[in-house]
């Protein structure tokens, strides 16, 4: 079995294309990081960036758990993981037979967050969203360019056509 990293920024497009590969491709399972809960879990993301950006502090038992048992089914040919971090938590890394990194633009990814997170907020929620995102957000999403991006074997543009992008990610999983 191979286990495939999809990677991106917030909104940058991970979850939308692992679900498209697992329409394309049979015998493929998924796991979602945003799906659970981590011990170490970082809640505030310009104190992590400003002490050094340790991706290790997520305690990521959970989702090893389940790419064991995955893993022990023998009951798929891929495993894709909806997951932001590549090969920098050591308890995941070793399971990873290659890495792909959507990069999405920052303002590409913002403006889908607040579509699709905020269709009821008003504007002064979305206001002081806008705030937090420049104020202490940001700074996460760009060190996920600086230390996710230039690690990924494989880099996919963004700004394409989903359609393009699919395809991309097929033909790279069929290789990996």
């Amino acid at each position: 079995m191979k286990i495939i990293a999809i990677g991106a920024v917030t909104a940058g497009g991970k979850t939308t294309l692992v679900n498209a590969i697992k329409d394309k491709l049979t015998r493929t399972a998924s796991l979602h990081f945003d799906d659970y809960s981590f011990d170490g879990e970082v809640n505030d993301f310009y104190k992590w960036v400003s002490d050094g950006a340790n991706y290790n502090v997520w305690d990521l038992s959970p989702l090893k758990a389940d790419i064991e048992k995955i893993i022990n089914s023998d009951r798929y040919d891929y495993l894709l993981l909806d997951y932001p971090f590549a090969y920098q938590n050591k308890m995941i890394k070793d399971y990873l037979d290659c890495c792909i990194f959507i990069d999405t633009p920052l303002d590409i990814a913002l403006a889908r967050k607040v579509l699709r997170d905020m269709k009821e907020s008003s504007a002064d929620d979305i206001r002081y969203e806008m705030d937090v995102y420049l104020k202490y957000a940001r700074i996460a999403y760009v060190q996920m360019l600086q230390d996710i991006l230039p690690i990924s074997d494989y880099v996919i543009d963004g700004t394409k056509e989903l359609k393009i992008i699919i395809n991309e990610a097929v033909e790279i999983i069929l290789k990996c």
